[in-house]
């Protein structure tokens, strides 16, 4: 089996088979679902319409990403996605477009990342299509748009002591640590909600402390000096407004891919 889609959930509402359906619409079939239930009250799970290709469990858990490792568990495929409620494959093709960027590669671990669309903005956000130590600190991709190598997840789960930032954390293991290839794909993947745990005022607070946390382990003191000033110069919190702002991202998001370049679908 090459995917295993995984779904991890708590009282998601309609939002939940939506995001069901929006995988079976998927030509591919080559996959399985995993439904991972934090004990919703909603009577959204018991909504669902079961399927030979669908796992449901329900179990407490102590946030998202204790959630995503339990889920992993009970995952077959070779490569494990993260479809969060509310966020929708972005067409039909996507898993058939990706199970042939996964076979013109070798059997190295690695972590297969494309684009998205943010619903929020209306704006299409490219993905940096290289992976170095300055991308690692200021731009890697966000975890709706990456496949994992099973391999990856099995032998190192998300670190729950990061509420907000655990998969961020987990990238940067993979990249320096078990040294994943990062393989851009022209793709975009996902419809993506937005809005949701992160970007409350309070964990964008606790986002930040988790981010100077996560790259003092992995990067040099010089490094994340380095990168700050560039940060600083290149007026990277006006880039985030623009970014953030409905009428200015569509704009700033076609500029960026012209920086990026390479091939965007």
């Amino acid at each position: 089996m090459t995917f295993s889609i995984i779904v991890v959930c708590y009282n998601a509402g309609s939002k939940l088979q939506k995001t069901i359906d929006s995988i079976r619409r998927q030509t591919e079939k080559d996959y399985e679902i995993i439904v991972k239930d934090g004990l919703s009250t909603d009577g959204s799970v018991e909504a669902l319409l079961p399927e030979e290709d669908m796992k449901v469990f329900c179990r407490r858990d102590k946030g998202i990403y204790d959630a995503m490792n339990q889920a992993v568990e009970y995952a077959a495929g070779k490569y494990l996605f993260f479809l969060n409620c509310g966020d929708y494959f972005q067409d039909e093709t996507v898993l058939a477009k990706v199970k042939k960027e996964i076979e013109k590669r070798d059997q190295r671990p690695r972590i297969l990342y494309g684009n998205i669309l943010e619903r929020s903005t209306g704006a299409y956000v490219m993905s940096n299509p290289q992976i170095d130590d300055f991308a690692c600190y200021r731009n890697v991709p966000c975890h709706q748009a990456c496949f994992y190598d099973r391999r990856l997840l099995k032998k190192r789960g998300f670190r729950t002591c990061y509420k907000v930032r655990a998969d961020y954390e987990h990238f940067l293991w993979c990249y320096y640590r078990a040294h994943a290839s990062m393989d851009y794909m022209p793709v975009t993947v996902v419809s993506y909600e937005g809005g949701g745990f992160s970007e409350t005022k309070e964990n964008k607070r606790r986002s930040a402390v988790e981010h100077m946390h996560i790259v003092s382990r992995y990067m040099s003191r010089e490094q994340i000096m380095r990168y700050r000033l560039i940060l600083l110069l290149t007026l990277a919190p006006l880039r985030t407004y623009l970014a953030s702002n409905q009428v200015t991202a569509g704009i700033y998001q076609g500029l960026k891919r012209r920086v990026y370049g390479g091939k965007y679908e």
